[in-house]
């Protein structure tokens, strides 16, 4: 896939926070990027349902479906929080988990709820320093690069650590108070904004899929 300077990325997302973070990476190829929010057609983008199976599914969907009404090159993400105890749930249903318009409280709230019911634990000699470790997990993120012509480019990254049924930290979204780091001795809500994107999922992801394209926009 190439993409060559001064080609247009739109992002399939309206969250300013991945626009800023896509901007940057992708300025090195001296590529634009735009996100819904600027790009003038986005109101006429249908709308997406997320009902893949696997996160590479729901950002396939959501790049294919951004790319076709657009004619532009589309880049989407999902990503969610597997655990080991019970079949990698959460899943590409984490930001659901507990029910259509569901809070962040509601969902760790649940998936605590489930891992105690199914008696899940970590031996301490485990749990890298957790408290009340209930899972091993690993947070997931899937990029998909999606041309209209149809040519796909994915990658994915992933970052270790314990569920616990002990949430710490006031910051991080999601389940980052109870997703404890045994490579810092802290959750991932305790971490500074610089030190989880120096270690995030989708960091990874981002840092895999510019390397396929070559760093230079080359064709791979």
């Amino acid at each position: 896939m190439r993409l060559a300077p001064g080609d247009t990325l739109l992002v399939a997302t309206r969250n300013k926070g991945k626009t800023a973070e896509f901007r940057a990476a992708f300025a090195a190829l001296g590529v634009n990027v735009a996100d819904l929010t600027e790009f003038e057609g986005g109101r006429d983008i249908p709308d997406i349902v997320e009902d893949g199976d696997t996160f590479e599914a729901n950002a396939t969907i959501k790049a294919r479906t951004v790319a076709l009404a657009t004619g532009l090159p589309a880049l989407a993400d999902d990503a969610g929080l597997c655990d080991d105890a019970h079949g990698g749930a959460p899943g590409v249903y984490s930001a659901r988990y507990a029910g259509e318009g569901a809070t962040d409280a509601d969902n760790n709230a649940k998936l605590v709820r489930e891992l105690r019911a199914a008696g899940a634990t970590v031996p301490a000699a485990d749990a890298g320093g957790a408290e009340d470790a209930l899972s091993t997990a690993r947070f997931v993120s899937c990029l998909v690069l999606y041309k209209p012509d149809g040519d796909t480019l994915s990658a994915e990254g992933a970052v270790e650590g314990i569920v616990t049924g002990a949430p710490r930290g006031a910051g991080g979204v999601g389940y980052d108070p109870l997703f404890w780091l045994p490579s810092h001795g802290r959750s991932m809500a305790e971490l500074s904004v610089g030190e989880k994107n120096a270690i995030s999922h989708r960091g990874q992801a981002l840092a895999k899929l510019l390397e396929l394209l070559g760093g230079t926009g080359a064709d791979r």
